[in-house]
């Protein structure tokens, strides 16, 4: 096996249109972002985990916590130029995008998006699971993936893909869920490319990657992790810490 070296880089910022100030929100006496950094960690599956901010009180909340927190420059447009312009500043193999949101990590479904990258040809990798719900296939906002057979992403999409011409054909739909794992140098050249017309047309960054011929090594899971995006999945996070 490939000795990588592994950093898991978790983008955490204040701004956030539906719930404005959610990484410092209170989840069971600690923030949602140190409940993130803390879940990562004890995975032990990185040789360093460091929140990317451009924030000055996430930045001084994080440091007291005792954990490992980079400025970045606060005019980057996503996470992915967050952790792009971190990512360029240490010596890594394979960086892991963590969501400052999502305290819920689970050990096995990243070990797995790291072991797709013992295949010296795998630059990206990313995280799928079933779908079988009628309404969730046709809802938007559930971004749909379809592959080639050794796995490999051929497009993503708002829309239900493909088209069921054959009911008979038996045709599993997946859900395509937003962890990244890449290669540093596919990261730093990912960010560097201008935007591609199917991106702008779904509004989804990873198809800048197929554009560009990356291909993306999709990791099939089952485990679908909580998102805090509204106060709403605070509640739910706070009643899965209690019964835990």
């Amino acid at each position: 096996m490939q000795d990588l070296k592994t950093v898991a880089l978790i983008p955490a910022r204040m701004a956030a249109s539906r719930f404005p100030r959610k990484m410092l929100a209170d989840l069971c006496g600690k923030p949602v972002i140190q409940r993130t950094y803390e879940a990562t960690v004890a995975t032990g599956l990185f040789d360093q985990v460091v929140v990317v901010t451009d924030d000055q009180e996430i930045f001084e909340v994080m440091e007291q916590a005792g954990a490992k927190v980079m400025m970045s420059d606060p005019s980057h447009q996503s996470g992915s130029d967050r952790i792009a312009e971190a990512a360029s500043q240490l010596v890594v193999d394979v960086v892991v995008n963590v969501q400052g949101d999502e305290p819920f990590v689970d050990k096995d479904t990243l070990a797995s998006l790291l072991e797709a990258f013992q295949e010296e040809g795998v630059s990206v990798a990313s995280l799928m699971m079933p779908l079988t719900a009628v309404e969730d296939i046709q809802n938007p906002n559930y971004v749909k993936v379809i592959t080639d057979l050794k796995g490999d992403a051929l497009y993503f999409s708002r829309s239900p893909i493909p088209y069921v011409r054959d009911t008979q054909a038996g045709h599993q739909y997946f859900r395509h869920i937003g962890v990244y794992g890449y290669r540093k140098e596919t990261l730093l050249a990912f960010t560097q490319m201008p935007m591609t017309v199917l991106e702008a047309t779904e509004k989804l960054e990873q198809l800048r990657l197929l554009e560009n011929g990356i291909k993306i090594r999709m990791v099939k899971t089952n485990h679908l992790s909580i998102g805090i995006d509204t106060p709403e999945d605070l509640a739910l996070a706070i009643k899965r810490f209690q019964s835990s």
